[in-house]
């Protein structure tokens, strides 16, 4: 039982039961030692709930929901209608239940920021290594990065060659060769080969600190949707005791009046819009989509424009062997292949793991190893097999082993537009032919873009890649706007700019940790869930779990059909309640009677809202892909 009271939902669950259950006995009129066990649920339920009118009132002067509800229960409890007063209590408490249980929200993503910051840097001083706190770096250190490790400061590399995975800031899964003169963030994944770097940018300055200033100021500047029985609260106030001060001098009953101050009591009001919140969260998590903050579908069916991340998102996110490509007459594509993959058999680069897992799954058989391997940093690998000379890697290896120049400038040029990796192959010091990697786009992602846009909805591509990777992609799914080379700071200033200039309400999708401060900018952020990082989870409002991106348009449809759902409950509500204070002057309601009226209209708001849990309307043409390759206009802007 300790447990239980230190966790406030749970106790906030076993005050509603044990209150229902005194309900249900006092209107069996079963009592003990004489005494209602309404005033169970009143002292459980409706205690919290007028202390907290009470605090709104006097601290902020805010007129809320709660300073009604507490009315009616007071006035009940002084003209000894004590189950009126608990069935309201009760009523009342389940309702502000379920919308916190809507709106708890998920705080771990800024702190998953800060624990992925390296705290130690190793300094050199004098040829001498020494590890000191990665807050003392200064601008102008030269530092050492081994291969593992995360690079702790901005910085220019001054020595070596290495393989940085840079996905914190840029998203991209491919890792990017850099040697001397090249840039680095820090935050970024030395995956091979130590270097050592001149630190530019430290401190509150790093990349990695300025994202995390990001998603804190994005985090305090999302604004919140007001509950609609709040945001009425003052006037149905008003209405309220100027009905029942009218009604009590004409008819001189106060009975009259207390029957008023309970049936304008708004319960079905409040349980209007978190019934229908909770239904279609639970329509949703048969589809594998967890909707972290309950306002979150109310305003995703406001939404104009919707962004994408790229990688990850309408892309798998991991490199795959596209084409391979034999440049002599005798060599077979396949026996060239094969060639590279036993070159890379033992290469921990992704890029080399990526054509070994391809070539396993393309020709079902073993790989066998080189006789001789070894990796060159940042350049790629040389091994030795079935008694040849194999050098696999990008261009400026082979330029250093002093290969033709003008054959890679051919082939870069033929494959920059689709955005394509390339590995170069040389056997026995002939270029031999070259293997072309790319990440490989989702199967749903064309039809499911259409069926957005089938919703009036505009798609947006934002991505950290180059530009023509982002162009190929943008053309397959059909998406017309396109931005380009994104950091993390471009897409949440994009993000803002649709928002404020152009008066746009956004939904970004993303799955990175570099969308993190796009998620929470962002009038809605969606992640996603399977190969999503914590940290972009965390900043989201929903989560896509098992990444199935065809779910988005039934989220979206889903989103718009609530609203109608929660007007539909409004609307009944207030004409309930104007019913039921027209047959309370007139006296044909007491107060008992007028909470059972109340309690049947929340129980109908209750079904209606129950209707989203079967909502379903994903069935579409455009899900069998069957929508041409052919765009007339596209809009491609770097950041």
């Amino acid at each position: 039982m300790k447990n239980i009271f230190k966790d406030e939902v749970k106790r906030d669950i076993l005050a509603l039961v044990i209150s229902g259950i005194a309900v249900i006995l006092s209107f069996m009129n079963v009592k003990i030692f004489n005494v209602d066990l309404s005033w169970v649920a009143i002292l459980l339920c409706g205690v919290p709930i007028i202390k907290d009118g009470i605090e709104g009132l006097v601290t902020e002067f805010d007129i809320k929901a709660d300073v009604l509800v507490s009315i009616a229960l007071i006035a009940s409890v002084i003209i000894g209608e004590i189950f009126a007063a608990g069935e309201i209590a009760f009523i009342m408490q389940i309702g502000a239940f379920l919308e916190e249980f809507t709106v708890r929200k998920s705080r771990k993503g800024i702190e998953n920021l800060v624990n992925l910051t390296p705290t130690l840097a190793r300094v050199i001083v004098n040829n001498k290594e020494k590890t000191i706190n990665a807050k003392d770096v200064k601008v102008g250190d030269i530092l050492r990065v081994n291969p593992g490790e995360i690079v702790p400061v901005d910085g220019i590399i001054i020595k070596g060659k290495t393989s940085i995975d840079n996905s914190v800031m840029s998203g991209e899964s491919i890792p990017v060769d850099l040697s001397e003169g090249d840039t680095l963030c820090s935050g970024a994944v030395n995956q091979f080969g130590a270097f050592e770097m001149k630190a530019t940018k430290v401190g509150e300055d790093s990349s990695i600190q300025r994202m995390i200033k990001l998603v804190e100021s994005a985090d305090a500047s999302k604004a919140k949707i007001v509950n609609i029985a709040d945001r009425w609260a003052t006037y149905i106030v008003i209405a309220a005791f100027s009905s029942a001060i009218l009604t009590w001098m004409i008819t001189g009953e106060i009975i009259r009046a207390v029957t008023i101050l309970v049936v304008f009591c708004p319960c079905s009001l409040v349980l209007a819009t978190p019934t229908a919140i909770v239904a279609a969260i639970g329509n949703l998590s048969k589809y594998g989509i967890l909707v972290k903050e309950g306002d979150a579908l109310e305003k995703l069916s406001s939404v104009s424009k919707i962004a994408f991340d790229k990688t990850g998102t309408l892309t798998y996110g991991k490199p795959h062997v596209k084409e391979v490509v034999s440049m002599v007459n005798d060599l077979s594509k396949e026996y060239l292949y094969q060639m590279v993959a036993s070159s890379e058999l033992h290469s921990e680069h992704p890029l080399g793991k990526a054509v070994v897992s391809s070539f396993k799954e393309k020709y079902k058989k073993d790989i066998m190893p080189p006789e001789e391997f070894s990796m060159i940093p940042g350049r790629g690998v040389m091994a030795k097999v079935n008694n040849k000379k194999v050098i696999a890697g990008n261009k400026e290896l082979f330029l250093e082993e002093n290969y033709n120049k003008e054959a890679f400038n051919f082939i870069d040029k033929n494959y920059k537009n689709e955005g394509g990796t390339i590995i170069y192959i040389g056997i026995d010091d002939v270029l031999s032919g070259y293997i072309v990697l790319s990440d490989t786009l989702r199967k749903e992602s064309k039809g499911m873009i259409q069926n957005i846009k089938d919703l009036n909805i505009d798609p947006v591509l934002l991505t950290g890649d180059n530009k023509y990777a982002a162009a190929h992609i943008a053309t397959q799914v059909g998406i017309e706007k396109v931005k380009s080379q994104c950091l993390p700071q471009d897409k949440l200033k994009l993000i803002e700019d649709y928002q404020n200039k152009e008066n746009n309400l956004i939904c970004m999708v993303g799955d990175g940790i570099n969308d993190a401060p796009a998620l929470k900018t962002a009038y809605v952020g969606i992640a996603m869930g399977g190969m999503g990082s914590d940290i972009a989870v965390d900043a989201a409002d929903i989560v896509l779990v098992r990444d199935d991106i065809n779910n988005l348009p039934h989220l979206l449809k889903l989103s718009k059909h609530m609203m109608k759902i929660i007007k539909i409950n409004l609307t009944f509500s207030i004409l309930l309640n104007f019913a039921a204070v027209i047959l309370a002057m007139t006296g044909i309601l007491n107060p008992v009677l007028g909470a059972l009226v109340h309690n049947a209209g929340s129980v109908v708001v209750i079904i209606n809202s129950a209707l989203l849990l079967n909502y379903d309307k994903r069935k579409s043409s455009h899900d069998k892909e069957t929508i041409k390759d052919t765009y007339t206009k596209k809009e491609i802007e770097c950041c």
